[in-house]
């Protein structure tokens, strides 16, 4: 697809360097080089830092004293000039007046403040900030996100129940017992440009804000091919049978370990027959309906969420960049 790799978290092309995760010397000096960067995390929200250009994601110095006692850091990559980075989590910090009901509110706003940061220094939710920071920062935010949010869930050995052992620079878990490796997870969601001559298909969740509309999305299941995955989302939820399936751009989604397979999807029926525990709602908008959504020209139907695969999917649909 035409632009693909400008999709929120992806072209970034950053250099992972997974060669470096097992080589302790070289990882060290990378770590004790004074051109290396932390990446703080609080509760999965990075920290973030106002510029003169908006927002950027805070790179800490190594020796930064917030870092201090905090546990080994997970190796994002490194640039051209050798600056490595790498992700931290703070735990155990509770914030000064911390309201519990918005972080878990649909977009959490709420910013935090520690005290041994400087001024415009904040953590603050990845999906709140995506699009005001560049490329990079996007990409080592969900990267550093992801990676510490599955060590969070996935601490003991899926095959014998131990606690495992964190190895490969935070890449890998090794059970001590039975010796079985884990690996970071990712889970494959198809999210599908559904169209039926000039109109496209929209559905929204019932525990959406009012207004929310969306593309329709859905986990692959074992098994199942990408294609056949749209197929069956799309009559489960909305009763309508696809025919072409074709793939069109991917995005990482780090909330909390998916990639968004973006498709599209031709209609071969047009009556939507509603899963009710899936969605609340699901109707079919035209172009021209929709670029009045987009221009904020509609109260009933609120535009897609700025950065999602969705709203690119539409953008590109509506200038008809499809292909």
């Amino acid at each position: 697809m035409q632009f693909s790799e400008t999709v929120t978290f992806g072209g970034s092309s950053l250099d992972r360097a997974a060669e470096m995760r097992g080589d302790a010397p070289k990882l060290k000096a990378l770590t004790d080089s004074d051109a290396s960067r932390a990446v703080l995390f609080w509760r999965g929200k990075p920290l973030v830092a106002a510029s003169d250009d908006g927002l950027t994601l805070a790179k800490l110095s190594m020796r930064h004293p917030i870092l201090t006692g905090l546990a080994d850091p997970v190796f994002l990559g490194r640039e051209s000039e050798g600056t490595g980075y790498f992700a931290y989590e703070l735990r155990g910090w509770v914030p000064e007046g911390l309201d519990e009901a918005a972080l878990q509110e649909f977009l959490d706003q709420s910013e935090q403040t520690h005290p041994a940061l400087t001024e415009g220094q904040h953590f603050a939710e990845l999906r709140a900030v995506m699009t005001r920071v560049d490329a990079r920062d996007a990409e080592l935010a969900a990267t550093g996100k992801a990676i510490l949010g599955w060590h969070a869930t996935h601490g003991f050995c899926a095959a014998c129940g131990v606690k495992s052992d964190i190895f490969m620079a935070g890449w890998q878990r090794i059970c001590p017992v039975c010796k079985t490796h884990h690996f970071p997870r990712t889970d494959p969601v198809v999210i599908m440009l559904v169209t039926r001559g000039n109109s496209v298909l929209l559905g929204r969740s019932p525990h959406w804000p009012d207004g929310m509309y969306s593309l329709l999305a859905g986990f692959i299941e074992p098994g199942e091919t990408m294609e056949a995955a749209v197929r069956r989302e799309v009559y489960e939820e909305a009763g309508i049978r696809i025919g072409h399936v074709r793939y069109l751009a991917s995005q990482p989604w780090a909330f909390p370990s998916s990639l968004m397979l973006g498709c599209t999807g031709e209609a071969l029926t047009h009556e939507i027959t509603l899963d009710p525990v899936e969605l609340e709602d699901a109707l079919w908008i035209t172009r021209e309906e929709l670029m009045e959504v987009f221009a904020g020209r509609r109260t009933d139907i609120l535009p897609t969420r700025k950065g999602a695969i969705a709203q690119f999917l539409l953008s590109n649909w509506l200038a008809d960049r499809g292909e």
